[in-house]
Parts: structure tokens; C-alpha cells; sequence
């Protein structure tokens, strides 16, 4: 078990994530992010699969075939882009569905604290978009959610944190169309 450096990851992630969503402008969505994670079910998971440089969901689903923490947690967190799910009228089946515009930018904002909280001092501002396109998620995501998604982490890549945040304060988190 590795309770304190589980506890100390999360709680750096959870103060990236808050000051990223302060700067523009999502005040709830900062103090309230990821508080699930101190559930039990999520915390004792991360303590006992914790390595530090990588989430513990991925390997307690490697030993187990699957994270229970991952679907407590994704099931609880607007954020994430796997709760925004929904049965398909006709067909049943599970199909996602776009992200309303402040759970899209938390999502990029955990993104990128993820990236610094895992990368340390060798985060570079391109992590978050080289995640995103290593990951293959786009058949998982709505594609309105991906291409909003990929174009903030790709100003983010080319432009920097500073004119990306400005951008979504000024611009995205006041409902104007994204560019082409």
C-alpha cells in the first residue's frame, strides 16, 4: 500500500486542476473536482496500485481485467467524457453524446494536470494533445467533443497555457462557436 504517495498525487492533481479552472473561470468545477477519488473505493485502489508515474486504474485493470475505481469514478465525474453516454433511440445501444462546454473545459484542464503531475519538471505544453492522439479515444467520444477537445489541447501545444486560458475565458466558456 501506498497511501501517502497516493494522497499526495491526487492532492497535487486536484490544486493543478483547481488553479487551471480558476484562471478561467470555472470556480465550482475547481473546488469540486475529483472529490470522489477519497471515496473508498477509489482511494484504497490507488493506494494499493500507486507507481507514481502513471494512473492506478490502469493497473488494477492490467491485474484485474478491469477497474473498479475507474467506474466508480467515471460514473460520478461530468468531466469525463465516458460519462456522457446514452442509449442510441432505436437501436439500445450505448452511444456518446456531446459534452456540455464546462465538463469539456474541466476535462482539458484535468488533461493537463494529469500531464504535470505525471511528467514533472519535463512537462511540455504538447503532453496533453500527444496523450489525446496516443490514446485512440476518438471512437469513444463524441465527435464534437473530440474536435472541441483537440483544438484547445492543440492551442495549447502551439500557443501556450496563458493565451489557450484567455481564449477559453473570453471566448469558449461564454458560448461562442469554436473556429473551424
Amino acid at each position: 500500500m501506498h497511501v501517502w504517495g497516493h494522497l499526495k498525487t491526487v492532492s497535487k492533481h486536484r490544486w493543478l486542476v483547481m488553479v487551471h479552472c480558476f484562471q478561467v473561470g470555472l470556480y465550482w468545477r475547481g473546488l469540486t473536482h475529483d472529490l470522489s477519488k477519497f471515496s473508498p473505493t477509489e482511494f484504497w485502489a490507488g493506494a494499493r496500485y500507486y507507481q507514481g508515474d502513471r494512473s492506478p486504474n490502469v493497473a488494477e485493470r492490467e491485474a484485474n481485467g478491469y477497474s473498479r475505481a475507474w467506474m466508480h469514478h467515471k460514473g460520478r465525474n461530468r468531466h469525463h467524457f465516458e460519462y456522457w453516454t446514452d442509449l442510441k433511440k432505436g437501436t439500445r445501444e450505448y452511444v456518446p453524446v456531446p459534452m456540455p462546454t464546462e465538463y469539456l473545459v474541466e476535462m482539458c484542464m484535468d488533461r493537463i494536470a494529469a500531464c504535470k503531475t505525471y511528467h514533472g519538471k519535463d512537462y511540455a505544453d504538447g503532453d496533453a494533445l500527444a496523450y489525446l492522439e496516443k490514446a485512440q479515444e476518438s471512437p469513444l467520444m463524441h465527435p464534437e467533443t473530440m474536435e472541441k477537445t483537440r483544438f484547445l489541447l492543440s492551442m495549447l501545444a502551439q500557443c501556450g497555457e496563458k493565451e489557450t486560458f484567455r481564449f477559453i475565458r473570453q471566448h469558449v466558456l461564454r458560448g461562442e462557436s469554436f473556429p473551424q
